[in-house]
């Protein structure tokens, strides 16, 4: 049957609000749940006793109403810490509008069961690379800060503190701390890894506990944990300290220490050993620094027992010899070719001579030129047909030349 609509000029009483929500939830009928267990309730003389079922990875939890026979017929008592799964029944009781789990059935989650889940969570990680080596983020050589995650007041914070402080004095710590187990350890220690992860002056994050019943140390294996790790742009040191069992943490960190002693001493350098190789190097250096000198000395005193470095003017001699020949040999070829090249000139000279036609005119031969009367340069007279009578003519003969005139022109018999 449809309930009427709730409006403002018909309002529902609190009593049908709080029928209508008990009625919804009761729905839900019978659930199993699994949660640690707080705040255990529980007295003889109660009918009934209350606990508080608290997530394991988030702050979450559930009341759950129990019968105190119930709880009295466990084969171990309950305790804070407890995981455990429970069978009920959702409830709320309209009266004080508070909700509850009616519980049936209450049943301790058996170690090897707990381990078993821990094997398949660890082998779903692995599978997805958040194991491989690279994943892992290299620690810093000398971190400018230390981000510690720890149990207050614990021996862990006290060894990674006293250890690192001894082996570098100068170290600064941002400590935050959290509880190391229980419903409350996982939540808390993811909402201080994200704190210390946004600080910039953090270079490194350790997560540090003493070790632990298997029990104690489930927070540490818990897949929210492991995610929020994975996603950390800091480096994250496990040192949780228990060599049988260990968590999922070591393998998702990006180093395993194997107690916060041991996490100190391998985040924290120590100034002695520094100092002690600072001087081993200083000692390298100038050992290697006189060996160069001493090598170059005797190359040295090599390069100058040399005959050119102990009379450095023997080269200079030598070539100065050689330039001498040289400069002989050149004007040698040269003076013969001079001499050579004169005598062919001389030939050709007295051959230009014999046949030009200076020679012709001394035996007695002429030139006879014709000047035009135009103006125009001479031309030479080769038909009498150039040298009508009248014509100027110039006669050149072997020592002068000679102005005439043409008296008559006529052709050869």
């Amino acid at each position: 049957m449809n309930q009427p609509a709730s409006t403002p000029e018909t309002p529902w009483p609190v009593g049908k609000v709080n029928e209508q929500v008990k009625g919804w939830i009761e729905r839900l009928g019978y659930l199993w749940v699994e949660g640690q267990l707080t705040q255990v309730n529980v007295k003889p003389s109660w009918k009934l006793s209350y606990l508080t079922l608290r997530d394991v990875e988030q702050e979450k939890s559930v009341q759950l109403t129990c019968p105190t026979d119930l709880i009295r017929g466990l084969d171990a008592p309950l305790k804070d810490g407890d995981r455990v799964v429970v069978h009920g029944k959702p409830a709320f009781y309209a009266g004080r509008a508070s909700f509850s789990l009616w519980t049936t059935e209450i049943r301790h989650v058996g170690i090897g069961d707990l381990l078993a889940r821990i094997e398949k969570l660890r082998r779903t990680l692995a599978a997805e690379g958040l194991f491989e080596p690279s994943h892992k983020l290299p620690l810093p050589y000398l971190p400018q800060r230390i981000g510690l995650i720890t149990g207050r007041g614990s021996a862990a914070e006290r060894d990674v503190l006293s250890v690192a402080a001894d082996r570098w004095p100068a170290v600064q710590f941002r400590v935050i701390n959290t509880a190391v187990q229980g419903a409350n350890a996982v939540p808390q220690v993811i909402d201080a890894l994200r704190t210390l992860d946004a600080d910039p002056e953090v270079d490194v994050i350790i997560i540090a506990r003493g070790g632990g019943s298997v029990e104690d140390l489930l927070p540490f294996s818990e897949e929210a944990l492991q995610r929020a790790v994975a996603a950390a742009r800091t480096p994250v040191v496990s040192a949780i300290g228990h060599e049988p069992d260990s968590p999922v943490l070591d393998n998702v960190a990006d180093l395993r220490a194997a107690t916060p002693t041991d996490a100190a001493k391998r985040v924290v350098p120590a100034a002695s050993e520094e100092y002690a190789l600072i001087t081993e190097a200083r000692s390298r250096m100038a050992a290697a620094l006189r060996g160069w000198v001493e090598r170059e000395r005797r190359s040295l005193a090599t390069v100058r027992s040399r005959p050119v470095l102990a009379d450095p003017l023997v080269p200079i001699r030598a070539q100065r010899e050689e330039v001498r020949r040289a400069l002989a040999l050149a004007r040698r070829d040269i003076s013969f070719r001079l001499e050579r090249e004169t005598s062919r000139v001389s030939a050709l000279r007295a051959q230009v001579s014999a046949l030009g036609p200076a020679a012709t005119l001394e035996r007695g031969y002429a030139v006879v030129q014709v000047i035009p009367r135009d103006g125009s340069g001479p031309e030479v007279v080769n038909s009498y047909r150039q040298s009508p009578p009248g014509s100027q003519l110039r006669i050149r003969v072997g020592d002068g030349s000679i102005t005439a005139a043409a008296m008559a022109a006529q052709p050869a018999d």
